[in-house]
């Protein structure tokens, strides 16, 4: 016969081992913290002071870049952007839309960044891009939004 404290027991470290594995919602600015492909990402945004715009109400959309496509950035630009905060800033935010744009919902044409200007978006079947951007995790979901990992840092253009 099994004891009911240890019936409890094992029913608790269940609970426990659920919640372990599950992290609870959060807004977009945590959870994309969370993935560690997105380090450089979540470092620039938080140099650009973008932080608390990515945990605010939204919904929004974000195209993060992974940490392979800063790699594939070229070392001048990374060091003008870090030179220059407003610039940065105008990147990052070329990569967020207002609204909630799950893969599935994408269509074809232009989407207002909050940047200003307008990203390209197409989709044929589950094969999402970005402007020139493949994403390759789509539908990473927040409290306030949801996010799409992408190959490539996408710069708006010239003013």
């Amino acid at each position: 016969m099994i004891r009911r404290s240890s019936l409890l027991a094992l029913s608790a470290s269940l609970l426990l081992a659920a919640c372990a594995t599950t992290p609870a919602p959060a807004p977009l600015a945590d959870t994309l913290a969370r993935d560690p492909q997105l380090s450089t990402f979540n470092r620039l945004v938080a140099q650009a002071g973008l932080t608390d715009e990515l945990r605010a109400q939204g919904p929004l959309t974000v195209f993060a870049p992974s940490d392979d496509a800063f790699k594939a950035v070229p070392a001048k630009t990374m060091e003008a952007l870090a030179a220059d905060p407003a610039q940065l800033k105008a990147v990052l935010t070329y990569h967020i839309l207002d609204g909630r744009v799950a893969a599935a919902d994408v269509k074809l044409g232009p989407a207002k960044t909050r940047q200003g200007a307008s990203v390209n978006l197409a989709k044929a079947g589950t094969f999402v891009t970005v402007d020139d951007a493949v994403v390759q995790q789509a539908d990473v979901t927040a409290t306030n939004g949801v996010a799409h990992v992408v190959d490539r840092v996408l710069m708006p253009p010239k003013k």
